[in-house]
């Protein structure tokens, strides 16, 4: 399948929810990798009240991995994620 410009813009502005149906937010952007010719990530604006915000707080852009998208219609399904999968804290040296 060809990727053009216009099914690029139809990626963004979505709700996302997960493989369970819980509303994460709704996509913002798309990040590219140049050197593979391909999108690397989907950035997703975690909405107060969502699953996603539940998980990272008052944090903006949450950066998706691609391979984490299920589908992207009407609306984009990444697959679900679990709060135990996630660090805590970083780890400082």
């Amino acid at each position: 399948m060809t990727i053009t410009i216009k099914a690029l813009s139809e990626m963004m502005d979505k709700d996302v929810f997960t493989t369970r149906g819980l509303y994460c937010g709704r996509s913002t952007d798309l990040i590219f990798d140049l050197e593979k010719f391909r999108i690397s990530s989907l950035v997703v604006d975690a909405v107060r009240d969502s699953f996603l915000e539940s998980i990272v707080g008052n944090k903006k852009g949450v950066v998706i991995p691609f391979g984490m998208i299920e589908s992207i219609g009407d609306i984009v399904i990444m697959k679900h994620i679990t709060p135990t999968s996630m660090p805590t804290e970083i780890e400082k040296e």
